[in-house]
């Protein structure tokens, strides 16, 4: 026992089981979306297709927003359309407003948006000048002409511990909100850790909060490893039952709007953490490794996937 969180026998006995656990890999949308220098359109379709031979369930691949708030995904509409598609993996994009998904609906390949809201107000008003209430409201249009044409749409809630100008969020937000995005149709909930704050104890609080307004199978984990806690809080979330967790390759990524925030974390790690508990992922891990040290040499950038660092260290020292 730690803190307060003890990890049941029946939790280890249950996952050596080979339950299989969904990796949403994000890489593509929000592991791309900071940087300054724009990232050539060919680029990211290899990367969204090197992705793909990898064996995930869902990849992030675009995002139908205007180009002036994030200029580095505006080419989403020809990466939709020149991607390889592999059976059975999802290539949600983000959509913000009625703008995108009608951008995003012109484009056949689209088939599942996924949207957002915060739980902090004072983020609320920072990245789209209005409050939770309204851009709730707002969002729900979204959702219902979506769910009308046809399209799955999967729900994002950020700053669900705490955020850089509102401080610490109450859990209680966090569950409404989840509830409200429910009740609009989204299939499922990823709570995010935007600034990457949480810890084990303040993910398990949040989650018991959370929890009381719907089952563990309708929400994923997107913990951010800014302060070297994702893993950690992936384990929580695993205790609560949840099968679902979003990462991006190599680490690479973060949010545009929220200071500090550096740091998803390394689909390569939380692939590693999964198979060593037992788990299916249909991740195949050499290759994904290949794949993350390939696009952080490309753009320059070093591989914060730990996993990674060993597994090469390993393979050349050998």
């Amino acid at each position: 026992m730690l803190g307060g969180l003890r990890f049941s026998r029946s939790f280890l006995t249950k996952s050596m089981s080979k339950e299989f656990f969904k990796v949403n890999e994000v890489g593509p949308r929000d592991g791309l979306q900071n940087e300054k220098t724009f990232i050539p359109t060919e680029l990211k379709i290899e990367l969204i297709n090197r992705l793909g031979k990898c064996g995930f369930s869902s990849i992030e691949a675009a995002s139908f927003v205007s180009p002036k708030w994030i200029p580095q995904l505006k080419d989403g509409e020809k990466v939709m359309k020149e991607i390889n598609r592999y059976p059975n993996v999802a290539y949600p994009v983000v959509v913000l407003n009625m703008y995108g998904l009608h951008k995003a609906m012109s484009n056949n390949n689209v088939t599942e948006i996924s949207v957002f809201s915060s739980c902090s107000e004072g983020f609320s008003k920072k990245n789209v000048n209005m409050s939770i209430e309204n851009h709730l409201n707002r969002t729900e249009e979204v959702v219902n002409e979506a769910l009308n044409k046809g399209l799955r749409v999967r729900g994002y809630l950020s700053m669900i511990i705490g955020c850089p100008y509102d401080g610490k969020t109450d859990p209680k937000i966090v569950a409404r909100t989840a509830e409200a995005m429910l009740e609009m149709g989204c299939h499922e909930i990823s709570l995010g850790d935007t600034t990457g704050v949480g810890t084990a104890a303040s993910i398990n609080k949040m989650l018991d909060e959370v929890l009381t307004v719907s089952s563990a199978d309708r929400f994923s984990a997107h913990f951010h490893d800014t302060y070297g806690q994702a893993l950690a809080n992936v384990l929580v979330a695993l205790e609560k039952g949840l099968r679902s967790a979003d990462s991006s390759v190599g680490g690479l990524g973060g949010c545009p709007y929220a200071p500090g925030a550096s740091g998803n974390l390394a689909s390569e790690d939380l692939v590693y953490l999964l198979h060593g508990l037992g788990f299916q992922t249909g991740v195949n891990l050499e290759e994904l490794t290949q794949v993350g040290n390939w696009i952080c040499s490309v753009m320059k950038r070093p591989n914060a996937s730990k996993c990674s660092t060993a597994l090469y260290t390993k393979s050349h020292f050998n």
